[in-house]
Protein backbone atom coordinates (compact mmCIF):
# COMPACT_ATOMS: atom_id res chain seq x y z
CA UNK A 1 0.00 0.00 0.00
CA UNK A 2 3.01 2.66 0.77
CA UNK A 3 4.71 1.52 -2.55
CA UNK A 4 1.68 2.02 -4.25
CA UNK A 5 1.15 5.82 -2.53
CA UNK A 6 4.95 6.27 -2.95
CA UNK A 7 5.09 5.45 -6.88
CA UNK A 8 1.18 7.42 -7.16
CA UNK A 9 3.20 10.25 -5.39
CA UNK A 10 6.43 9.78 -7.93
CA UNK A 11 4.26 10.07 -10.90
CA UNK A 12 2.23 13.15 -10.29
CA UNK A 13 5.34 14.67 -9.31
CA UNK A 14 7.27 13.98 -12.59
CA UNK A 15 3.74 14.97 -14.18
CA UNK A 16 3.73 18.26 -12.80
CA UNK A 17 7.55 18.77 -13.36
CA UNK A 18 6.71 18.20 -17.12
CA UNK A 19 4.16 20.42 -17.03
CA UNK A 20 6.31 22.77 -15.77
CA UNK A 21 8.72 22.58 -18.31
CA UNK A 22 6.19 22.64 -21.05
CA UNK A 23 5.03 25.78 -19.42
CA UNK A 24 8.79 27.15 -19.22
CA UNK A 25 9.60 26.28 -23.14
CA UNK A 26 6.19 27.97 -24.36
CA UNK A 27 7.17 31.26 -21.99
CA UNK A 28 10.54 31.41 -23.48
CA UNK A 29 9.20 30.56 -27.02
CA UNK A 30 12.35 27.91 -27.73
CA UNK A 31 13.00 24.53 -27.98
CA UNK A 32 16.59 23.78 -26.61
CA UNK A 33 18.38 19.81 -26.47
CA UNK A 34 18.80 20.57 -23.01
CA UNK A 35 14.77 21.02 -22.58
CA UNK A 36 13.83 17.75 -24.67
CA UNK A 37 16.28 15.41 -23.23
CA UNK A 38 14.92 15.97 -19.94
CA UNK A 39 11.50 15.79 -20.97
CA UNK A 40 12.85 11.91 -22.23
CA UNK A 41 13.94 11.52 -18.53
CA UNK A 42 10.42 12.69 -17.50
CA UNK A 43 9.08 10.29 -19.99
CA UNK A 44 11.34 7.17 -18.51
CA UNK A 45 10.54 8.06 -15.03
CA UNK A 46 6.47 7.32 -15.48
CA UNK A 47 7.20 4.60 -17.38
CA UNK A 48 9.99 2.85 -15.04
CA UNK A 49 6.51 3.89 -12.29
CA UNK A 50 3.99 2.59 -14.90
CA UNK A 51 5.95 -0.92 -15.27
CA UNK A 52 6.74 -1.26 -11.45
CA UNK A 53 2.96 -1.04 -10.65
CA UNK A 54 2.35 -3.11 -13.66
CA UNK A 55 4.01 -5.94 -13.15
CA UNK A 56 5.96 -5.32 -9.47
CA UNK A 57 9.44 -5.33 -10.26
CA UNK A 58 11.44 -2.72 -12.41
CA UNK A 59 13.65 -4.08 -15.02
CA UNK A 60 17.33 -2.94 -14.47
CA UNK A 61 17.95 -1.44 -18.13
CA UNK A 62 15.96 1.45 -17.03
CA UNK A 63 17.66 3.39 -14.53
CA UNK A 64 21.00 3.04 -16.24
CA UNK A 65 19.06 4.41 -19.26
CA UNK A 66 18.10 7.38 -17.08
CA UNK A 67 21.22 8.16 -16.15
CA UNK A 68 23.19 7.91 -19.98
CA UNK A 69 20.35 10.32 -20.83
CA UNK A 70 21.19 12.64 -17.51
CA UNK A 71 25.19 12.60 -18.61
CA UNK A 72 23.81 13.56 -21.61
CA UNK A 73 22.09 16.53 -20.59
CA UNK A 74 24.60 17.55 -17.99
CA UNK A 75 26.97 17.37 -21.32
CA UNK A 76 25.01 19.54 -23.55
CA UNK A 77 24.32 21.89 -20.99
CA UNK A 78 27.46 22.31 -19.57
CA UNK A 79 29.85 21.28 -22.01
CA UNK A 80 31.49 25.12 -22.61
CA UNK A 81 32.09 25.50 -18.74
CA UNK A 82 34.16 22.18 -18.18
CA UNK A 83 37.97 21.38 -19.13
CA UNK A 84 38.84 18.30 -21.12
CA UNK A 85 39.48 16.12 -18.27
CA UNK A 86 35.76 17.12 -16.96
CA UNK A 87 34.11 16.06 -20.57
CA UNK A 88 36.15 12.61 -20.58
CA UNK A 89 35.38 12.03 -17.43
CA UNK A 90 31.33 12.53 -18.22
CA UNK A 91 32.07 10.89 -21.70
CA UNK A 92 33.58 7.27 -20.09
CA UNK A 93 31.01 7.23 -17.43
CA UNK A 94 28.13 7.18 -20.16
CA UNK A 95 30.69 4.35 -22.05
CA UNK A 96 30.52 2.29 -18.99
CA UNK A 97 27.00 2.46 -18.38
CA UNK A 98 26.50 1.88 -21.83
CA UNK A 99 28.62 -1.29 -21.83
CA UNK A 100 26.82 -2.26 -18.53
CA UNK A 101 23.43 -1.87 -20.30
CA UNK A 102 25.17 -4.30 -22.99
CA UNK A 103 26.11 -6.58 -20.37
CA UNK A 104 22.78 -7.21 -18.77
CA UNK A 105 20.89 -7.61 -22.10
CA UNK A 106 23.25 -10.27 -22.85
CA UNK A 107 22.82 -11.80 -19.34
CA UNK A 108 19.45 -11.55 -19.79
CA UNK A 109 18.99 -13.28 -22.87
CA UNK A 110 21.72 -15.72 -21.84
CA UNK A 111 19.81 -17.04 -18.84
CA UNK A 112 16.68 -18.06 -21.03
CA UNK A 113 16.49 -21.16 -22.23
CA UNK A 114 17.09 -22.69 -25.72
CA UNK A 115 14.44 -22.69 -28.18
CA UNK A 116 14.41 -26.10 -29.76
CA UNK A 117 12.97 -25.47 -33.21
CA UNK A 118 11.80 -29.02 -34.47
CA UNK A 119 11.44 -30.20 -38.75
CA UNK A 120 7.66 -30.67 -39.35
CA UNK A 121 7.99 -33.83 -41.50
CA UNK A 122 5.33 -35.29 -44.02
CA UNK A 123 4.49 -38.69 -43.98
Amino acid sequence: MAQCLGLGLLGLMTVVAMGQEVLGIIANKTIGLGDLLLLFIYLEVLAMVRTQLVSGEIPLSMPFAIAIVALSRYLVLDLKDMDHWHVITIASAMLLLALALVALRYWKNAKKPAVVQTALTTP
